[in-house]
Order: C-alpha cells, then structure tokens, then sequence
C-alpha cells in the first residue's frame, strides 16, 4: 500500500453536467463538470474520479468523449467509472486517456472482467467500484446500478473475490452516508481494511476536514471528496495544509 495519502475529488456525471445527490438519488445539477475539474487540478487534487452515473441504467457510455477532453487539460490520474460493461468499453476509456477503470455492475454480474482488464492493462489500472449499504450490524449488502439494485453479495466476501480475479484497488462507497456530509461509514472501512489487503478509496459522508482524517487513520489510503468541494466549504490546499500540519503524508507544497 502507498505510504502517501491521497486525496481525490469526485466527479459525478449525468452528461452533460456535474452532479450532486443524497444516497445517490435526488440529483441537482452544479454545472459543466469541466470547469470543476480544472479548478481542483489547479488547486493540488491527487486524483480526479469521473462516475457516469446512468450509463449502467441506460446501458450507455457517454463519458469517453468529456474525458478525452479533460485529458487535454488536466494532468492527473484519472478513474473512470459507470457503464464499464466489457473490456472493449475498459480499453476505450484507457485510449481515451483515463488511467484508472472502476467497474461495478458488469463486475457482479461476471467477475472475470477484472481478470482480462488486469492481464491487459495491469491491475493498478482495476478498480472495484464497490456500493455498500447496511443490511445488520456488522454486515453490508453490494449494491450495482448506483445504488438502486441489490446483488445479494456480502460486501466483505465480494470485495475478496474482486481482488483475486485482479482488482488492484478498491473504492467503496457508503450509499448510507454518501450525501450526507455527516461523517464516513468508519465500521465499513475498517473491516474492509482488515479482509482487503490493496488500496482502499473511501466515498461517502465526507463533510468537514475531520471526516478525512477518520478515514485515513482507519484504513482509507485515498479518500474521494464531492460535497466539501463542489460546494466550496474546503480549498483543497487549506485540506492538505491542515493534513500534512496533522502528520499526515500527503503531497503538499
């Protein structure tokens, strides 16, 4: 696992604009999702995450063209996620200049996907996009169709399986707390971070500095921010400013 932390910004995508919703639903637009990712890149973001978050509902992949665009102009790794349903679409997000795939529902529906992506490309380049949503205490169900339909898979035994068939990082998602800016699910990244031993982005729930630092101190190497900067409540340089001050090993100038 990387020793720096990272720190992403999310970028949540119904073309063409950027997005922002509670628990994944009840969306409202913010703008053009351009203009936001140039501002972060300019601001010192680690990592841009682009979720199209329709193309597995429609069974569509609109988001190859915006990101070949921001490709141009932004010059940090990049994931993408959202109707990845083939190594075809994986490649082309590759070719597209994309440096990171984050597949979900083809994933539960045929694991090998992260296999022949891996084989390919490597497996620093498989993200499994894992939306996890409390079912019991202690126990999580993966939920794929950005957060709309059950798989019936344990959370802690999917993420397992996605790792051995060659997923090299995991993000995962809170549908409970994503939205809520009121903390992260630290119960769910723990136990992750004790089963899974790859690099774990952790989304959802992020709403104060404080909330970053539970993640890192609980596992997370990478967490994926929306709310605290789509809606200017954080510079992303005040953020590793604070965090670098706090001992954490960030890239901060």
């Amino acid at each position: 696992m990387s020793l720096t932390k990272r720190l992403i910004a999310r970028l949540d995508i119904k073309a063409p604009h950027l997005v922002k919703g509670v628990q994944l639903e009840g969306l409202r637009k913010l703008g053009n999702p351009h203009d936001f990712a140039i501002r972060y890149y300019e601001q010192g973001i680690d990592e841009l995450l682009y979720i199209d978050i329709v193309a597995s509902l429609y069974e569509r992949n609109s988001i190859i063209d915006l990101v070949r665009e921001h490709t141009r102009d932004v010059y940090v790794p990049i994931t993408v996620g959202g109707g990845i349903r083939s190594f075809a679409d994986a490649r082309n997000v590759l070719l597209a200049g994309g440096d990171k795939i984050a597949i979900n529902t083809a994933a539960l529906k045929n694991s090998v996907i992260f296999r022949e992506v891996s084989e390919q490309f490597g497996s620093q380049s498989v993200v499994a996009h894992i939306e996890a949503k409390s079912i019991s205490p202690n126990k999580w169900e993966a939920y794929y169709d950005n957060g709309r339909e059950k798989s019936g898979r344990d959370v802690l035994e999917w993420a397992q399986e996605a790792v051995f068939m060659g997923a090299g990082e995991i993000l995962l998602t809170s549908v409970d707390k994503e939205g809520s800016a009121k903390g992260i699910d630290i119960m769910l990244l723990k136990t992750m971070a004790e089963k899974i031993h790859v690099p774990i982005i952790v989304s959802g729930g992020v709403g104060k500095i404080q909330d970053i630092e539970a993640a890192f101190d609980n596992g997370a190497d990478a967490v994926a921010c929306a709310h605290i900067f789509h809606y200017n409540l954080h510079a992303i340089q005040d953020v590793k400013k604070h965090l670098f001050s706090s001992g954490f090993h960030v890239r901060y100038s």
